[in-house]
């Protein structure tokens, strides 16, 4: 596993909307952006599924994602493998984090699955000449 140094952390922390890429068994790629989402410890994030269709589909059959997120010119990628949890104490925990996060933005908002990553590899996307390098 690769382990999220405190710099990537609070910039994932800052960012309100991150890009989530998954890809069909066959390599057909998607990317959404996601905002409903954070850290769970250096090597491991939650995202919460409440608009999911293709990108579920695509998770079902091929759980290998990326997460990109960036800030002026500092950003990074997390790749990994993810599992998906709709029932149990986590869940829970998601749905209820949705609800209270629906309720401050004044739209409805439904958790219908907590997507759990485990970070594999760490990328810099930041431009220049390390633009691309495998960090962790």
């Amino acid at each position: 596993m690769a382990q999220m140094t405190e710099r990537m952390q609070e910039l994932f922390n800052t960012v309100r909307t991150v890009i989530l890429s998954t890809a069909t068994p066959g390599g057909t790629p998607n990317a959404v952006p996601v905002g409903a989402k954070k850290i769970i410890d250096s090597e491991t994030i939650l995202i919460s599924d409440q608009f999911f269709n293709k990108t579920l589909t695509n998770m079902q059959d091929n759980p290998h994602v990326a997460v990109t997120f960036w800030e002026g010119r500092e950003g990074y990628q997390l790749k990994g493998t993810i599992t998906i949890e709709t029932s149990g104490q986590r869940f829970e925990e998601t749905s209820q984090w949705l609800q209270e996060m629906s309720e401050k933005a004044g739209f409805p908002l439904k958790s219908k699955g907590a997507i759990i990553l485990k970070i594999k590899e760490i990328y810099g996307v930041s431009p220049g000449p390390g633009a691309g390098k495998q960090l962790a």
